[in-house]
């Protein structure tokens, strides 16, 4: 078998480029679908529900993904799930062309499978990752996802005008940038993702060989608990005070300008510096790391609920709420995957990646009303019983 840390190297470098191209493909997609589902319903109270059918349909394919990676290896399950993704898009298009609200809904739950896929590649890069680099080397993949992002919502107009040359739907222009990033990013893992880091792992494992030492480890269920604990309550935390910022912003007289500059510093704050909680986290170690994130989470409620009407105050809280959620997640994947022993791990990856979304989908439904009913501060406020809930619990990630 070929040396671990090689296969290991080239697997960051596929992973990476694939999040890149996934990342153009999300960040594109996501930009219209509130337009399309207010466009095609013709209510704009509907608009979330393109968002929140993505979240489901990430939710509801990442432990089949997860168990199709166990069974066949990384390579299929997330080429499966882009392809999903893929057929999602399609689906999408011909809904605008049809003006059929329930197909757009079920396109987009299809296109959900593509970001289960991408979440599950931060998984990927811990197959054969050592305990001194696993952290980093996860932060690496989620950090690639940053120029994906940025890049993909500023496609929306050069894609409108090609998309008009071509004879697309109106406001469908922009899925072509979609379709093509989805369709290299399948090519890249499959001809990419060779040798499968996770069936290299098994095997590894099995043959009892050179290096597998990096790989077996004895199953720590309560730590890997508390890791997935951990993971959950950063998200639902992040999402629910970050689906109700635009709308604060605008009853306070905020421009969709400044709306817009909030909500990209917030991304920028997720994935720009995740190399560097990664390094702390393979240095100071996971659980230090997971409690720092949910400090500056702490701090990022804070600062809403003494300047919840400054929108620069806002601005800055959006910024750490990023900044806590990325030490948080990273920190926490990293602990997931060294606490669950070989035959436990990809199981519990999908049951945690289901359990995120999920929690992300119920806290942006949740913070809607929470945002009416007690204000922006009430609802940042709301957060602080699970912020508490998994510091005070952190022990248990010892175990």
């Amino acid at each position: 078998m070929s040396d671990l840390a090689g296969i290991q190297r080239r697997t960051l470098v596929v992973l990476s480029a694939g999040q890149i191209l996934g990342g153009i493909s999300f960040g594109a997609t996501v930009s219209l679908g509130a337009v399309l589902a207010a466009t095609i319903s013709g209510d704009d109270s509907l608009s979330g529900l393109a968002t929140a059918a993505i979240t489901f349909g990430t939710a509801l394919t990442a432990v089949p993904l997860a168990a199709l990676a166990r069974n066949r290896g990384r390579r299929p399950a997330l080429a499966t799930g882009l392809a999903i993704a893929l057929a999602g898009v399609g689906l999408v298009i011909g809904a605008v062309a049809a003006a059929s609200f329930p197909l757009l809904l079920g396109g987009f739950a299809l296109i959900g499978a593509g970001q289960a896929a991408n979440l599950q590649s931060r998984f990927a890069a811990t197959d054969l990752a050592t305990d001194a680099s696993r952290a980093r080397d996860l932060s690496i993949v989620v950090w690639a996802t940053t120029l994906g992002a940025v890049l993909g919502p500023n496609l929306v107009g050069p894609g409108e005008v090609l998309g008009e040359l071509v004879g697309m739907p109106g406001l469908t222009g922009p899925y072509l940038f979609t379709i093509v990033g989805q369709t290299l990013g399948i090519i890249l893992i499959l001809v990419g993702l060779r040798p499968d880091p996770l069936l290299t792992a098994q095997r590894a494992v099995t043959a009892h060989e050179e290096g597998a030492e990096r790989i077996v480890r004895a199953d720590r269920p309560a730590a890997a608990r508390y890791a997935t604990l951990a993971i959950v309550g950063a998200h639902a935390v992040m999402v629910a005070i970050m689906a109700m910022t635009p709308i604060h912003l605008l009853h306070h007289g905020a421009t969709l300008t400044i709306v817009g500059l909030t909500i990209s510093l917030h991304i920028a704050g997720m994935y720009a510096l995740s190399p560097v909680f990664g390094v702390l986290a393979d240095r100071w170690g996971r659980i230090p790391t997971v409690v720092l994130g949910y400090a500056i989470l702490a701090g990022c409620v804070a600062v809403i609920a003494l300047g919840h009407e400054n929108t620069v105050a806002v601005t800055v809280a959006l910024v750490l709420l990023g900044l806590g959620w990325s030490a948080a997640t990273v920190a926490g994947a990293a602990l997931l995957t060294e606490a669950s022993a070989e035959s436990l791990r990809t199981r519990r990856q999908g049951r945690t990646d289901f359990a995120m979304s999920l929690m992300g989908a119920l806290g942006a439904i949740a913070a809607g009303g929470a945002l009416g009913a007690v204000g922006f501060n009430g609802l940042a406020l709301l957060t602080l019983p699970v912020l508490a809930l998994v510091v005070a619990l952190a022990p248990l990630g010892r175990r």
